[in-house]
């Protein structure tokens, strides 16, 4: 199980202090120990080259405790703050982003959603079954005419019929939604609006719901967590799986994008730190002129920059999610974490 409580990061005192603590070390070589146990190098290459979702390691995340992190005590977790997720999403990451990525996406989408935008029955339904992972989330935003300005680009409608809601339109990048129980679906709701952001609404959209229908993109890298455009043909949603307030979903969205970019940050850092371990390792082995071609200058050069660069990436990431763990503002740190490290 997950050595942690809630709140063991104590607040930094007296100065400068990069240490993390003693329990969240322990985390750390809690997920390491998880990682060379239960995700073999041959078991992530077949993963990946086989398009299969990770469900034997989702599984056993959830039997060792890890999924329960970002969930209170209250609704069946152990109440962790973001920099134990960056502190998991890092370590898993640095042998199988796809693996790092089903574990945030429910951390992020899954729990944060509900806890930032959930009714309490929402939250006493969902985040038990989560935290036991019996139960997976994925998000279904990016409009095909846009990701970035997606409140400019969302052509998805949800109207009211029949005591609940009709969605309507076409979702793209929706990763892992042939897996998932429950697609959060952002659609438009009102369009007598002065700002774009406005008139959008949430929803919670069972994924076995008739006149939905998936399509696989083809990607080069992350090929275990599949994405996909996902259809919807008038497809019917209760009112009480409206997430929020009614025409404010976007809103919802902005106040965990924080944690999404820190995430991602967190998920570069890790594969970076597995893609440098690997090439120095090789640059130890590899033999070339009677001696290792560790032993070049040339390659002591790029292997001492692309650490320093590795360095600077986790700083920042670690900077925004110990200022996000304690309620302060962190918007710029969050962006540049994910900027330096997906570079």
């Amino acid at each position: 199980m997950v050595a942690h409580h809630a709140g063991s990061s104590a607040p930094l005192e007296g100065g400068l202090n990069f240490d993390l603590g003693k329990e969240k070390e322990l985390l750390r070589q809690n997920i390491r120990a998880f990682v060379e146990r239960e995700c073999p190098r041959e078991y992530v290459r077949e993963l990946d080259e086989k398009e299969e979702y990770p469900e034997r390691t989702w599984q056993k995340l959830a039997e060792y405790g890890f999924l329960q992190l970002p969930i209170p005590e209250a609704y069946g977790g152990v109440g962790g703050d973001i920099v134990d997720l960056v502190i998991v999403t890092e370590e898993l990451a640095r042998r199988s982003g796809a693996i790092a990525l089903t574990f945030w996406m429910s951390a992020c989408f899954g729990a944060m959603t509900l806890l930032l935008a959930g009714t309490e029955e929402q939250k006493r339904r969902y985040l038990p079954q989560l935290a036991e992972g019996r139960i997976k989330f994925a998000i279904s935003l990016t409009e095909p005419d846009g990701g970035t300005d997606v409140a400019g680009a969302m052509r998805t409608r949800a109207v009211e019929d029949r005591g609940g809601y009709v969605i309507s339109g076409q979702k793209v990048w929706t990763t892992a939604a042939h897996v998932s129980d429950y697609l959060i679906v952002f659609a438009r709701t009102n369009e007598n609006v002065t700002k774009r952001v406005d008139g959008i609404s949430a929803f919670l959209v069972d994924r076995r719901s008739p006149g939905i229908t998936l399509r696989k993109l083809e990607k080069v890298g992350i090929r275990a967590t599949q994405s996909f455009e996902v259809f919807y043909d008038r497809v019917w949603v209760p009112r009480e799986n409206l997430l929020g307030q009614r025409d404010k979903g976007m809103y919802q969205l902005f106040g965990m994008l924080n944690e999404e970019r820190i995430l991602t940050a967190a998920m570069c850092v890790g594969e970076a730190q597995g893609a440098f371990e690997d090439a120095l390792a090789y640059a130890k082995e590899r033999r070339a002129f009677g001696k290792p071609i560790g032993q070049f200058q040339a390659i002591q050069h790029k292997l001492s920059w692309m650490y320093t660069k590795l360095e600077l990436a986790r700083l920042i990431t670690y900077k925004a999610a110990w200022l996000q763990s304690r309620g302060r503002e962190c918007a710029l740190e969050a962006n540049m974490a994910k900027l330096v490290a997906a570079n």
